[in-house]
């Protein structure tokens, strides 16, 4: 083993070098969506944050890769995360011997770099000596069948009846060309939760970045949108990744109609996988997913903490929050939708 280590290099990603390492990426089965390249250039564009993209190779062959972001703000102090605004991250590497060298090398810059916490959102807990958390977060993950009717009718009675209620209610989708609809709906939607939005740019740019692998759909009742989601496509996923509704999407059944249609269109276009992406436990949002017929897979995400630190506690189940959660909700929507932007950049 250490004969097979010392042959492999680690070094940092290169300008140019993107569509080597993104075809490592389409290749390696354990990979997702959120190792790609471009998200470098939207979290550093859009957050002001540094990336370290590092890469592992043995004689010029590429055989790992290890995205990486150093979150650093007053608010909320500083870690390495793989990935931020991510649910997924953490070394991809072809043999152990890749992986571990790249695991290393993310140790020794958290040492150099003095941060406190490093964190892999990985699959699986594979570190015996890190610290680890499964229990606050799960993925829902669930095959698409090639009929459409099919995928219909396998979605649980109560669920698909308010799809029907969707339908019923008039309401229409459209593919959207740009993110205007889809931020004015989603910054209402996570004030009326107590969250603070993004701004308009992170989703201008997660759109430039990813143009052929995103889409955005958006549900409108006699001409107004009311429901609007941002979805990513990799291999043969589909990922509703950032949606909501306006308040009233709830009674219109608009949140169901949309991802019934986002995997409706997915479904024609040939996706096999429907990633409904993470939630909390205990949560509105984890609730509505196995409602929908998707069972929750716990996310094992591990940390390597310094000397006297502790896993952070930075999710709305968090009582010291809680008060904070509800003082935003007081304000007016033109002043968090300004506020946001600030804040959240330090939520990675």
């Amino acid at each position: 083993m250490a004969e097979a280590r010392s042959l492999v290099s680690v070094r940092t990603l290169e300008a140019g070098e993107e569509a080597r390492w993104d075809s490592f990426v389409e290749r390696a089965p354990s990979a997702t969506f959120f190792h790609l390249s471009g998200w470098r250039r939207v979290i550093e564009t859009a957050f002001g944050h540094r990336t370290y993209y590092l890469i592992a190779e043995r004689n010029r062959t590429l055989t790992g890769i290890l995205p990486m972001t150093l979150v650093k703000t007053r608010l909320f102090g500083a870690s390495l995360i793989s990935n931020a605004f991510c649910v997924y991250g953490g070394p991809i590497g072809m043999d152990s011997a890749s992986q571990t060298a790249l695991e290393e090398a993310s140790i020794h810059l958290m040492e150099e770099l003095r941060v406190p916490l490093l964190e892999f959102r990985s699959w699986t807990e594979g570190r015996a000596e890190w610290s680890s958390r499964s229990d606050l977060y799960a993925t829902f993950r669930k095959s698409i069948d090639p009929s459409v009717d099919s995928n219909l009718k396998a979605i649980p009675r109560k669920q698909r009846a308010m799809v029907r209620k969707g339908i019923q209610n008039g309401l229409s989708s459209q593919l959207d060309e740009d993110v205007d609809r889809l931020h004015r709906v989603y910054a209402e939607s996570v004030h009326n939760l107590g969250t603070p939005v993004f701004s308009r740019k992170y989703f201008e740019l997660l759109r430039a970045a990813f143009a052929k692998q995103s889409d955005v759909v958006t549900v409108t009742h006699e001409g107004r949108p009311v429901a609007s989601v941002l979805n990513f496509y990799f291999r043969d996923e589909v990922l509703p990744y950032y949606g909501g509704g306006i308040r009233d999407a709830r009674q219109l059944a608009a949140n169901d109609f949309m991802y019934w249609e986002v995997m409706r269109r997915a479904c024609e276009r040939g996706f096999r996988l429907f990633d409904f992406g993470r939630s909390k436990h205990g949560t509105g949002a984890y609730d509505f997913k196995r409602n929908w017929g998707f069972d929750p897979t716990p996310l094992t995400y591990q940390f390597r903490l310094a000397s006297g630190q502790q896993i952070p506690e930075l999710n709305p189940l968090n009582p010291k929050l809680r008060l904070l959660i509800k003082a935003w909700k007081r304000l007016p929507l033109s002043v968090a939708t300004r506020l946001g932007p600030w804040i959240v950049r330090g939520l990675a």
